[in-house]
C-alpha cells in the first residue's frame, strides 16, 4: 500500500503559524504605546484642561496656531535646537570620540581610571546628577572656588550663562555613551589599514580624515541618532539646576511642554507642544537615516 505524500500547510496557515510567537508582545505594544500615542495625538486638537472645564471640545488646529504665535514657545525651540546642538553634536559626540581615540592609546590604570570616571558619570540618576551639576555652577559652587583659587573672576553661572551650563552638564552626564559605541567601532577597522597608512606617511590627524572617520561613518550616524532623540527629551537634568530660568534662558520644549500642561493645567496645548517636538525628532532621525544610507 502506497502513501500519498502530505500536502504543504496553506500559506495563510502557515503565515498563522508564523505570527503566533510574536503576537503577544504585538498586543501589549498596541496597548500600551500605539494606544497611549493615538490618545494624544486625538486631545492634541482639543482644548483639554485639568481644571476649571465641564467637557473638552474639538479646537482643530487652534493650538498649533497658538503655539507659533507664542514667543515663549519660539524661544523654547531656540534653546532646545541650541541645547542639543552644543551638548549631542558637539559636545558628547565630539568628546566621546576623543576619548575614545585616546583610550585606545592609554596605559590600563589610565584606561581604567577615566572609563571608570566617565561611565559612573552616565550611570548616576538624572536628578542626581543635576544636583551636582548645580553644586558645581551655583555661586557658592566648585567652579567658582576654583576660579578665585587661581585669581580669575567668578560669576553666577547659572544667571549668566543658563544654557551653556545646562549644556555642558549634558554633555559631562552623557558622553559615556559615545565613548563606548566609538571604541567598539574603531576595534572594528583593520589593524593593517591603519599601518600601511603609517608607512606611507599619514600623519594622526590625515590618518583620522581619510581612514577613520570614512570607516566609522555608520556608527557616527547612529550615534548621533540616538545621542539627539536622548537630548531632545532631557527634563530632569534641566529642572533640577534651573527649572528653565532665569527668564526662560533655559527653558527647553520639555519644560514648555510641562509648563503649559501642568502648571498652567492646558492638556490639550501642552500636548500639542509634545507632538511638535516629535516632529524634530522626526526631522533629525531622517537626516541621520539618510547618513547611515549613505555607503563608504
Amino acid at each position: 500500500m502506497t502513501r500519498r505524500p502530505s500536502r504543504p500547510p496553506h500559506p495563510a496557515l502557515r503565515s498563522l503559524t508564523r505570527a503566533l510567537p510574536v503576537t503577544p508582545a504585538t498586543v501589549l505594544l498596541l496597548l500600551f504605546l500605539a494606544g497611549p500615542i493615538t490618545y494624544c495625538i486625538s486631545i492634541a486638537f482639543t482644548d483639554l484642561q485639568l481644571t476649571g472645564q465641564a467637557e473638552d471640545s474639538f479646537v482643530g488646529l487652534e493650538n498649533f496656531r497658538t503655539a507659533f504665535g507664542d514667543e515663549a514657545f519660539r524661544n523654547a525651540v531656540w534653546l532646545t535646537l541650541v541645547f542639543t546642538v552644543v551638548s549631542a553634536l558637539l559636545g558628547q559626540n565630539t568628546l566621546g570620540l576623543a576619548l575614545a581615540a585616546l583610550m585606545r592609546r592609554a596605559s590600563k590604570p589610565v584606561h581604567t581610571l577615566v572609563g571608570g570616571i566617565v561611565v559612573t558619570a552616565w550611570v548616576l540618576p538624572e536628578v542626581v546628577a543635576g544636583f551636582l551639576l548645580y553644586a558645581f555652577f551655583r555661586r557658592e559652587g566648585t567652579l567658582n572656588a576654583v576660579l578665585d583659587w587661581l585669581g580669575l573672576p567668578t560669576q553666577n553661572w547659572l544667571y549668566t550663562l543658563p544654557i551653556l551650563a545646562v549644556s555642558f552638564a549634558n554633555v559631562w552626564r552623557g558622553t559615556a555613551f559615545s565613548m563606548l559605541v566609538y571604541s567598539a567601532a574603531l576595534d572594528e577597522i583593520p589593524k593593517e589599514i591603519t599601518e600601511a597608512a603609517e608607512v606611507d606617511g599619514a600623519g594622526g590627524w590625515r590618518r583620522l580624515w581619510h581612514i577613520t572617520l570614512p570607516m566609522i561613518r555608520r556608527s557616527i550616524g547612529t550615534n548621533l541618532m540616538l545621542i539627539t532623540l536622548q537630548t531632545l527629551s532631557v527634563f530632569g537634568l534641566i529642572w533640577v539646576m534651573t527649572r528653565g530660568g532665569p527668564g526662560g534662558r533655559s527653558q527647553t520644549l520639555p519644560l514648555f511642554m510641562y509648563e503649559e500642561a501642568f502648571q498652567k493645567s492646558m492638556i490639550g496645548y501642552g500636548t500639542a507642544v509634545a507632538l511638535l517636538l516629535l516632529v524634530v525628532g522626526s526631522l533629525f532621525s531622517v537626516v541621520y537615516l539618510r547618513l547611515l544610507r549613505t555607503e563608504v
